[in-house]
């Protein structure tokens, strides 16, 4: 008898799940290409070889009808998709009807309304997919599942929560529900450590000046994007900031002593320049490690492991990341920080982009239009980075639009080709609590001018036609609106 694994709730579908992969002569492995989608990828691989299923992996940045189209004319009698699927269960259930393929799908977006056998997915079970379990959750949960006599893929714990930290599925700073029951299954395996620290991301690899000056989830005045200022601060403490070779030391290197004294002064800091207690709150949070992995890596912190997978397949390099995953520390490694360096260029652009040029803005919505000056896979993120900023509310939702450049080989389109717009959005807790669904808002509002879309209630995505974009802002607007009301 298998155990309940770390989701009782979800452990008899599991079950049904893995038996039904252990009975496939081969599986095509179909997954998302955000951190949250290599991570599944990668757990659904490990599993599915130590099981002895053979598989093919592919990935895709939207599973749309196109795509499934692809999947089903392949000689696949299995397919299973790994952070998405439910939310294409619509298109996926009439390929399904055809015989073209039985579908596994281990996900935690808003399902279409065609359900399907082997549907893994916690928002079936009243379990949250946008806080309590992410994709890598939702695989991870079928990897226990799958566990074989190379044993119980508890190790693989570490790497589901890498997906759901990428996934910003932290609530208070931690994670919770069946995401803490992940945790605490990578604890007891040895993979994972968790501890209170500061909740400031590059405390493996930034110098610590630098990891001081560019945390903004708390601003402090004098600190936050003040280089002079945070040189100032350091001084008048008594900790040793550089080491014998006279390099910067990083937050890692500090003694228990040493990150005491820091954190003590930052939070009198902010206090006694008025920031509110709340967000003083927020600058300390849960800190997850992950144990075999080198101090003073990338791959030690989760955060830092999640932006370094974002920035592999978001420029057509999903292959990186899913090798960095799976163990290669050579040359994928090497590759994935090139990659890493590319893409906080590209962000930094961008963000400086739309401060200059700042939002339009709507009854109960704000957005921009980045054309093809910033890349498809990434406007989402830049639409969240810049909320705060001058000029762009934090209690809005942001809808960014950026224009669909590339072909499927990942080669330029010309301007006359661009017949498609990528659409991201971003929300805050705060607004979701209030009854704001930027799922139905996408879904609904993309699907009214021909096209599709879908996500979480805090952040969702759409493509739709190009010239359909002021029609859509006008519908998605009087969604939230509704919602919000």
């Amino acid at each position: 008898m298998a155990s309940a694994g770390p989701v009782p709730a979800l452990a008899e579908r599991a079950a049904a799940c893995a038996d039904r992969l252990r009975d496939a002569d081969e599986v095509l492995l179909a997954s998302h290409i955000d951190a949250d989608g290599l991570t599944s990828a990668a757990i659904a691989s490990a599993a599915l070889e130590r099981a002895g299923i053979p598989f093919k992996t592919v990935f895709s940045k939207q599973l749309d009808a196109e795509e499934v189209a692809a999947i089903a004319a392949t000689d696949y009698e299995t397919v299973l998709f790994t952070d998405f699927g439910s939310g294409q269960l619509d298109i996926i259930a009439d390929h399904e009807a055809a015989g073209a393929f039985t579908p596994v799908i281990a996900d935690h977006h808003q399902p279409a309304d065609p359900d399907t056998e082997f549907h893994l997915n916690p928002l079936l079970f009243d379990i949250d997919g946008s806080s309590e379990l992410s994709g890598a959750g939702a695989a991870y949960v079928l990897a226990r599942a799958l566990e074989s006599g190379n044993g119980d893929n508890r190790d693989l714990a570490g790497l589901a929560v890498v997906g759901a930290v990428g996934d910003m599925q932290t609530t208070d700073g931690e994670l919770v529900g069946a995401n803490q029951s992940i945790v605490e299954e990578g604890q007891a395996a040895g993979v994972v450590e968790a501890r209170t620290d500061l909740s400031m991301y590059g405390k493996q690899t930034r110098p610590l000046p630098k990891m001081l000056e560019y945390a903004s989830d708390t601003r402090i005045p004098g600190i936050t994007n003040n280089e002079n200022g945070v040189l100032r601060f350091l001084d008048g403490l008594d900790v040793r900031l550089k080491d014998d070779d006279g390099e910067w030391r990083c937050w890692v290197d500090l003694t228990e002593s040493e990150r005491s004294t820091v954190s003590n002064a930052l939070i009198q800091r902010a206090l006694s320049k008025g920031v509110s207690p709340d967000r003083i709150d927020r600058l300390v949070g849960t800190a997850y490690t992950l144990t075999d992995e080198p101090e003073g890596t990338e791959l030690r912190d989760v955060s830092e492991f999640s932006t370094l997978l974002n920035a592999t397949a978001r420029y057509e390099r999903a292959d990186v990341g899913l090798a960095v995953c799976l163990g290669n520390r050579d040359g994928a490694l090497d590759c994935a920080r090139e990659l890493l360096r590319n893409h906080r260029r590209n962000l930094s652009e961008g963000l400086q982009l739309v401060k200059r040029e700042g939002v339009t803005r709507e009854e109960n919505v704000q957005w921009f239009h980045a054309e093809d000056r910033i890349r498809e896979t990434i406007v989402g993120i830049i639409a969240g980075m810049a909320v705060g900023s001058e000029g762009i509310d934090r209690g809005t939702p942001i809808i960014a639009f950026a224009e669909k450049t590339e072909d499927s080989d990942g080669s330029e389109a010309g301007d006359d080709e661009v017949t498609e717009v990528k659409v991201s959005s971003r929300g805050t807790p705060n607004l979701t609590r209030k009854g704001l669904d930027l799922s139905v808002v996408m879904r609904e509002a993309s699907q009214a001018v021909g096209g599709d879309g879908g996500g979480h209630n805090v952040a969702a995505g759409a493509t739709v036609p190009k010239g359909t974009e002021a029609e859509f802002v006008a519908l998605a607007d009087e969604l939230v609106g509704e919602q919000l009301s």
